[in-house]
């Protein structure tokens, strides 16, 4: 993957990021609307989402001038896309959409930022407080209460976003990301067919929720992912980490505006301190990485 640029990025960068967000806020939308109204069952939802996304990729990257270059067979990032896909389906059968995709951002961001540790990443005050605090949020949301989203519902919907944590970190370095995600996704769709398949006698599914399944498979994912890709040589990586927090949120004001969903007051403050703290943590890093960098230049 092409090094982000440190500079100020231009206006292309951020109409190309602003859509990137737009389309990955909207995939919460689109199973939510799809499960909501009974028009598909969660499986066959993931389904037709991963063939849809599989076809989009290849013929993008078919259809791109720069080569495919070659890479060796992930078959655990792709069964983590697999069930990422699946659990989130499945959450999406009882969490409203902003609920569901700050449960599921949370998951992803402190997946990876526990890997870092465990890796022997050091973080500062500042990141650990941003990092307890992030934690204590997610805590706070799924724990018991009159306004807590359903247990089945968010446990799944956590799975999730440990699988895309793990997904994301099979994918640093990549040296083509579009075609390695490409080849994910043609790995994952049979995985995702072969469940349809085990609950056939569940399966069931209308042309409206058909639609929505295509169009979060080929549009907000796999045209979601290629305007992501264009966008990241023109960010750096805090500010392609940042901007990410601004899916949840996204998710959450069109899930008011087109489900007619409430944001409560639970939800308003676990947004706060998830996405501050994880914020914080991005911020505490930067620090500390421009510290040593300052460090090593004067030694």
């Amino acid at each position: 993957m092409p090094e982000p640029l440190a500079g100020r990025p231009g206006l292309r960068v951020i109409l190309l990021t602003v859509a990137a967000m737009l389309a990955f806020a909207a995939n919460s939308l689109l199973c939510r609307m799809a499960l909501q109204q009974g028009g598909i069952d969660a499986a066959s939802f993931g389904s037709i989402r991963l063939v849809a996304g599989a076809l989009t990729l290849a013929l993008v990257v078919r259809l791109r001038a720069r080569p495919d270059a070659a890479g060796r067979a992930d078959w655990l990032a792709a069964a983590m896309l697999f069930a990422y896909v699946a659990f989130f389906s499945f959450a999406y059968l009882s969490l409203p959409a902003g609920t569901g995709a700050l449960i599921l951002f949370g998951a992803v961001q402190l997946t990876m930022l526990g890997a870092g540790l465990r890796a022997g990443e050091m973080f500062g005050p500042v990141a650990w407080s941003g990092f307890v605090l992030a934690v204590a949020g997610l805590v706070y949301l799924v724990s018991p209460g009159v306004s807590a989203p359903p247990a089945l519902g968010a446990s799944l919907m956590a799975v999730a976003g440990v699988a895309w944590g793990v997904y994301s970190l099979r994918g640093r370095g990549v040296a083509d990301p579009l075609a390695a995600t490409a080849r994910n996704f043609a790995r994952a769709a049979p995985m995702a067919l072969a469940l349809s398949l085990l609950l056939a006698g569940r399966a069931h599914a209308d042309a409206a929720g058909i639609a929505l399944a295509v169009a979060s498979g080929a549009l907000t994912s796999g045209i979601g992912y290629v305007i992501w890709y264009a966008a990241l040589p023109g960010l750096s990586a805090m500010r392609a980490a940042t901007v990410q927090l601004s899916v949840p949120p996204i998710a959450a004001f069109a899930g008011v505006i087109f489900l007619s969903e409430a944001i409560t007051t639970r939800l308003m403050f676990c947004s706060i301190a998830i996405l501050g703290g994880i914020a914080l943590v991005l911020m505490g890093k930067a620090r500390a990485a421009g510290t040593q960098a300052s460090s090593q230049r004067s030694g």
